[in-house]
């Protein structure tokens, strides 16, 4: 039975970037993954994530995303692939809006530069937005997005460059505490014994870890592409990535970048909890919503639908992250709950979940990511 420092289970974006950190460490590491790597079954897929500093999520998180830019810099240095693209970030709402208002707590608070413009300001200044009259925005130079798989494979190789083994196809299918404190991993081919065991399974997490089930759920969501009337008003350069809080819901969206069309998603679209291994191919009421949407906010977009895929969401009660050790088993470390605003951040959470594998603690401040404060 072969012995490993750390097994990290599941080897998407936490676990690719917790496997390049322990591996430049040093470790003795194995990435196991149940899909190709990188694949398209959860949640780390779908070309672009969008990465900002003005987060109106809560003003903890900035000094994490300081730290997480400095890593997508130093990952994109050399990487064959261009990963992090700077076009601004736009977030836009009603007046009292709770999203715009978070977003310049957090600029105010972190010192992030940042404008807040009227909608006319933001129409007159990027021609793909018509923002109603009563929307006002923050917008922040330095948002924009990362190339999503690249971003994973950067990691992996990263991770191989200093000797780590990833096996993809290689499902998990039960683990145990051994007496040594250490861990006993069993997967569909093999048995490996481990000091310790990280768990980055996405929306498979609680199926491994049952202390999960109620504060890690899975959701079907739905990213769309279309074809711009106008094209040039939707590239990289004359067209920030946003969100937008609406009385239609909370949407984001991306420039054209890597495959055809505008690309648009709904945060936590219908709202439906599911079984990530019997999730729904995506349908005609699921390209509504989003072409409604785009119809009347970015209507030169709303031409024809290039493509639409589902993606998944694993949701905290909360919608913070959950990181941690295990109390029962701290030779098991967590990270989960990343509620569909985590990707960005998976560069310096693989840090911290190497930190947490190697010493039991880190350096950063993760205290609002306590599996224990439900």
């Amino acid at each position: 039975m072969t012995h490993y420092d750390t097994i990290v289970v599941g080897v998407g974006g936490m676990g690719s970037a917790t496997a390049s950190h322990l591996a430049n460490r040093g470790q003795d590491v194995l990435g196991l993954e149940r899909y190709d790597v990188p694949h398209a079954q959860g949640s780390s897929h779908g070309v672009t994530r969008i990465i900002r500093k003005a987060y109106y999520e809560h003003p903890d998180y900035v000094p994490l995303l300081e730290r997480a830019y400095d890593l997508w810099r130093e990952l994109d240095d050399g990487h064959p692939t261009q990963l992090l693209h700077t076009t601004g970030c736009i977030v836009a709402g009603p007046e009292g809006s709770e999203k715009v208002a978070g977003a310049r707590e957090s600029c105010e608070k972190h010192d992030i530069d940042y404008e807040l413009l009227s909608a006319a300001e933001i129409n007159d200044r990027y021609s793909g937005y018509d923002l109603p009259e009563d929307f006002v925005a923050v917008v922040e130079p330095e948002g924009g997005f990362l190339h999503v798989e690249q971003c994973v494979v950067a990691h992996v190789q990263s991770a191989l460059g200093n000797n780590a083994e990833i096996r993809a196809r290689e499902a998990v299918l039960d683990w145990e505490p051994t007496p040594d404190d250490g861990v006993r991993v069993e997967t569909d081919k093999a048995s490996y014994t481990t000091d310790t065991m990280v768990v980055t399974a996405g929306a498979w997490a609680a199926n491994l870890l049952p202390t999960l089930e109620p504060r890690a759920v899975p959701e079907r969501q739905v990213l769309g592409w279309f074809q711009p009337e106008s094209p040039e008003r939707y590239q990289s350069h004359s067209f920030p990535v946003f969100t937008v809080e609406c009385e239609e819901g909370y949407f984001y969206g991306f420039p054209e970048y890597g495959v055809p069309g505008y690309k648009v998603g709904k945060y936590n679209h219908f709202r439906e909890q599911v079984n990530p291994d019997e999730m729904a191919e995506p349908d005609q009421a699921d390209e509504r919503v989003l072409r409604d949407f785009t119809e009347r906010y970015f209507p030169d977009a709303a031409g024809t639908t290039m493509r639409l895929e589902t993606c998944l969401f694993t949701n905290s009660p909360d919608g913070h992250f959950i990181i941690d050790t295990l109390p029962d088993h701290p030779q098991v470390v967590v990270g989960a709950g990343f509620s569909g605003h985590g990707f960005k951040l998976s560069s310096v959470v693989g840090e911290i979940l190497a930190e947490l594998a190697i010493e039991g603690e880190s350096r950063h401040d993760i205290d609002l990511f306590s599996v224990n404060r439900f």
